[in-house]
């Protein structure tokens, strides 16, 4: 559950699966990235509170740079 601006929202580990991973202290490290988003800093993740609103209208893509596939 987040909430966001008095209104609550459950958001699942299936829509955001990169927090599945993350440290507890890290998924708590959220906070509020101007006036329309949050942001986990720690893992450089933001998120758009429209999205919360109405997530079938925000399918979420991770992008990923050409240097991730380097290993």
């Amino acid at each position: 559950m987040l909430s966001v601006l008095g209104n609550d929202y459950f958001v699942s580990y299936n829509r955001l699966s990169w927090l599945r991973d993350a440290r507890v202290s890290e998924v708590l490290n959220v906070q509020m990235s101007g006036r329309t988003a949050i942001e986990w800093p720690s893992l450089d993740i933001d998120l758009e509170i429209e999205s919360l609103k109405h997530p079938e209208r925000y399918p979420l893509i991770m992008k990923r740079n050409e240097l991730d596939y380097l290993a």
